[in-house]
């Protein structure tokens, strides 16, 4: 699985101010509407669900908010890079600038676990997160996402 196969070009946005997780979560769902297709209204009620579960707000400026979507048939994610972060009741209490969502059918298990997985890596490294907060540009942030990376082995 790469992030290519999830993250369409299109659904890599840059906003610079977003007031509250709920306006964020519309504003994920607006996305994913325009670029997968899926109702906005079932989108923000499930990225609320899943998030009244405990906050995906993993540190760092980090955000991954992810929900399972009726009628969907792949994992597919939108990235947002805010200008100006905020707060997300992050793990380390910390604002957040990096927003990337998820999005899987209903019932998938492994195939969300493995995207969630891929996704959280590629977000928790430094490097990453360094150049996605350098770029503005949503074609350059698409690349330094879906990059291949090297293996970890030696």
């Amino acid at each position: 699985m790469e992030l290519s196969n999830l993250l369409k070009p299109a659904a890599v946005k840059v906003f610079g101010h977003v007031t509250s997780k709920k306006r964020l979560f519309q504003d994920l769902a607006d996305i994913a509407h325009t670029v997968y297709g899926l109702s906005a209204s079932e989108t923000v009620d499930a990225l609320q669900e899943r998030e009244s579960l405990g906050p995906t707000g993993v540190g760092h400026g980090v955000a991954l908010p992810h929900a399972r979507i009726d009628g969907l048939e792949r994992v597919v994610g939108v990235f947002m890079r805010l200008e100006k972060p905020m707060d997300f009741d992050s793990v380390d209490r910390q604002p957040v600038d990096l927003v990337f969502a998820l999005f899987a059918p209903k019932d998938s298990g492994v195939e969300h676990l493995k995207a969630l997985a891929l996704v959280s890596r590629t977000m928790r490294d430094a490097a990453t997160c360094t150049k996605l907060r350098a770029n503005a540009d949503t074609a350059a942030l698409h690349a330094v996402l879906t990059e291949a990376r090297p293996s970890q082995a030696a």
